[in-house]
């Protein structure tokens, strides 16, 4: 078992100011803001597409739907998903490393679908037949893939191999908020044995327990619970109400959504074969999380039984997700709302799971395998594969199991008939 002190979290143990009696700051909780998810409008009605079979097997775009605006919440400021700052086109171009075309004094300071565009907008469109609606909208500038090179100029075009990367990544810009204020509020309950950076913020009715180390520019929403021992990195984020159990770690850059409860205890009994019922087994692992790693609101991660939970840099997890005790999921993982995965199950590096599948005990998902919504991974099975599409219940490949549609669809017309 790697020791946090010598493994990836050892830059959490770092010098940290140690407060017993925090500094507080008096105000009504509105003055701070968070960071948002980089979670971009989609332009349009989105399609699949078969040339990247990722779309079709979540059902829905990586990128989420328009974030909108919730007032009276100090955890989410009017406009702070909306509030842009202004930027020359050419200077968009050079930060999302796009080939400008026309103009690129023109100036945008925010982000749009095509739909609801407005003059100083940009949006993006990734195939050509979105391309004249595109230029035909009240939008500024317009990111799009090489395609659009040929095309008269009516108005400023960036173009890139990667429209949809492109547009998240101008989005970053274009949104970029003020540092958070740091402090603790005056009714967070903060341990004297915590160790927070001076730079940390801490909202209303936290409770920091004790002998937890957090990093420099860390957030924590109102209502958090953080267990005792835990270790969270820099410039994490934690929205409202997030629950963290005892021990465990977080590396950099976490953002973790409102409701989210990690290391909680995993789901193990033992039955006894006399009587029929249900001991509990020991749930005294740990849970590791890597830097870069999102988690959705509402979702739970277990800790492990006897060793570690992993989550590996860089993976995202959408909403309400179950990922049971000592799993291990793997770098750049994309896992949307509604799947479970039972303890010891392994993801592979770059896997895709779609939304509501059901992955069993000590399942492996093998590196850029792609589970299609709804598919369901029976017990200690393998599945391999990269960039092949996986579906139905048990997965298989999805040419297969359409075959076996189409043979049962013409079975049962024959039948009928």
């Amino acid at each position: 078992m790697e020791d946090p002190a010598s493994g990836p979290a050892s830059a959490l143990l770092e010098p940290l100011t140690t407060i017993g009696d925090p500094p507080r700051y008096e105000g009504d909780g509105h003055n701070r803001e968070e960071l948002p998810p980089e979670r971009q409008p989609e332009g349009g009605n989105f399609q699949h597409d078969h040339d990247q079979p990722e779309h079709l097997a979540l059902h829905v775009p990586i990128v989420g739907e328009d974030a909108k605006n919730i007032a009276q919440l100090s955890f989410a400021e009017s406009g702070c998903y909306t509030r842009c700052m202004k930027r020359t086109v050419k200077e968009v171009a050079e930060l999302v490393d796009a080939v400008l075309v026309g103009d690129g004094n023109a100036e945008v300071s925010g982000i749009a679908s095509l739909r609801s565009a407005k003059p100083g907008d940009l949006v993006f469109v990734e195939e050509q037949k979105n391309l004249a609606p595109a230029l035909q909208s009240a939008a500024t500038a317009v990111i799009a893939g090489p395609f659009a090179g040929r095309q008269v100029i009516q108005k400023p075009l960036l173009l890139t191999e990667q429209p949809r990367r492109a547009f998240a990544r101008a989005a970053k810009c274009l949104n970029e908020a003020p540092p958070v204020a740091s402090g603790v509020h005056a009714s967070a309950l903060v341990h004297r044995t915590a160790k927070l950076d001076k730079t940390v913020a801490v909202d209303e009715n936290v409770v920091i327990r004790e002998d937890v180390h957090i990093g420099r520019d860390t957030w924590i929403g109102a209502g958090c619970v953080i267990g005792a021992g835990t270790k969270i990195g820099r410039s994490c984020r934690l929205h409202p109400h997030v629950t963290i159990y005892p021990g465990a770690v977080l590396a950099d850059r976490v953002v973790v959504h409102a409701g989210a409860v990690l290391g909680s205890d995993g789901f193990g009994y033992v039955r006894d074969a006399k009587t029929g019922r249900y001991e509990k087994f020991p749930q005294i692992g740990r849970l590791e999380i890597e830097d870069d790693v999102e988690i959705g609101a509402n979702s739970t991660v277990d800790r492990g039984a006897l060793d570690i939970t992993r989550i590996r840099r860089g993976t995202k997890i959408d909403n309400l997700v179950h990922v049971g005790h000592n799993v291990d999921i793997g770098e750049d993982v994309v896992i949307a709302a509604q799947t479970g995965l039972s303890g010891s199950a392994v993801v592979g590096n770059q896997a895709i799971i779609g939304g509501q599948v059901g992955i069993a005990d000590h399942v492996q998902i093998e590196s850029g395998a792609i589970l299609g919504a709804q598919s369901g991974i029976p017990s200690k099975k393998v599945i391999r594969g990269k960039g092949v599409v996986f579906w139905g219940t048990p997965a298989r490949p999805i040419k297969q199991y359409l075959k076996e549609l189409a043979f049962l669809a013409k079975l049962t017309k024959e039948d009928l008939e």
